[in-house]
């Protein structure tokens, strides 16, 4: 007589369904434990709903009143992001090369520019336009050179993580040629990260027409200035009309960067 053998397969061991439960209920601890150290008045929070209402029917409709001044600050933000982007992109690209292991020149260098990528990506663009204000005064300038310090990082990182995904085949035929560095840099490195290069630039670009819109709200130009003086003013309905130019520049800018990804890519 044969006894047979039934076996109920489990996704788990019970070891390892414990530490899930164990490492859930510790997530669960440290959610409730910093929602009870904040300072929370729930009594706003729930009479949200009825303030957003309120607010949404100040806000209709749009006033376009002040729509050649909004538009002329638009146009603003577009060149803050524009120039910005053009700036930062030719500063990554020596960062870029000594942050990446496979063309910095020493240790020393890929440590330089790794610590640039670092302080770059580290400080928020709003905190880099509070700094910049301080220094250059209110205005365009201080916006242009936040974008450009926060580009910087964005920029090297991948260009630099493009440089060290390359095929060192190209690279090592040309040094066998007796090629120069110059030529093996414009030869077999550039070619091969140009289309990562353009793909990480106007994605760039996207990003910072989306920042430079928000810039103005600490003086650094664009059209978060006006966004911030109707707030202040309590000016609903022009900033309903602020918002509405800020979705409509953003839409376009989406549809600019995705048409010059097809073109170029």
């Amino acid at each position: 007589m044969t006894q047979t053998l039934t076996h109920e397969w489990a996704r788990f061991t019970p070891v390892q369904r414990m530490k899930r439960y164990v490492a859930l209920m510790a997530v669960t601890l440290v959610v409730v434990w910093a929602l009870g150290s904040i300072d929370v008045i729930w009594e706003w929070v729930w009479d949200a709903p009825i303030q957003l209402v309120d607010l949404f029917a100040r806000m209709v409709p749009p006033d376009p009143t002040n729509l050649p001044s909004i538009l002329e600050a638009t146009w603003q933000t577009i060149n803050i992001a524009t120039i910005a982007t053009m700036i930062a992109v030719v500063l990554s690209l020596p960062v870029a090369y000594i942050s990446a292991q496979n063309t910095t020149p020493n240790v020393v260098c890929l440590w330089i520019g790794r610590f640039i990528l670092v302080s770059s990506r580290s400080v928020n663009t709003i905190i880099w336009a509070l700094l910049f204000v301080a220094i250059f005064g209110p205005g365009i300038i201080a916006g242009i050179i936040a974008i450009m310090f926060r580009s910087i990082g964005f920029l090297g990182k991948l260009l630099g993580e493009a440089i060290e995904e390359i095929d060192h085949a190209p690279i090592e035929a040309l040094e066998a040629c007796g090629a120069s560095r110059f030529k093996v840099v414009m030869y077999g490195i550039v070619p091969q990260v140009m289309p990562a290069f353009f793909a990480i630039s106007i994605l760039r670009w996207d990003i910072n027409l989306r920042e430079s819109t928000v810039l103005g709200l600490v003086g650094a130009g664009g059209i978060g200035i006006i966004l911030q003086g109707a707030i202040d003013t309590f000016q609903w309905q022009e900033v309903s009309m602020v918002l509405l130019t800020i979705l409509a520049l953003v839409i376009a800018g989406e549809v600019i960067s995705s048409t010059m990804r097809k073109k170029l890519l």
